[in-house]
């Protein structure tokens, strides 16, 4: 099962080793849960719930990194960039005020 949906090959791999490295990754990119919704909490005058951000930021993470694994057959975990946010909310909406 684990050849036909990730390309797993045991003679090549082994399943406690990528199991780790899951966690590694996700552990790795799991600062971007809180720093996202705090970059975005810059603009809650404007209307961007903190929450909603979370949650935003989880599924896009989740869709992304199935797409990759499933689809792709890739072992890259998908999130939002911070660069792009943080241009987003501090030069577009904070100083262009653009909504």
């Amino acid at each position: 099962m684990l050849q036909k949906l990730f390309g797993f090959d045991p003679s090549k791999h082994n399943v406690k080793t990528e199991m780790m490295a899951g966690m590694t990754s996700f552990l790795t990119m799991a600062y971007i849960l809180a720093v996202n919704p705090n970059i975005f909490s810059a603009l809650s005058v404007q209307g961007m719930d903190t929450r909603a951000v979370f949650t935003a930021t989880v599924i896009a993470s989740v869709i992304g990194t199935l797409v990759m694994a499933f689809y792709a057959k890739m072992p890259f975990g998908l999130a939002p960039g911070m660069g792009l946010n943080a241009f987003f909310v501090y030069n577009v909406c904070i100083q262009m005020d653009y909504s």
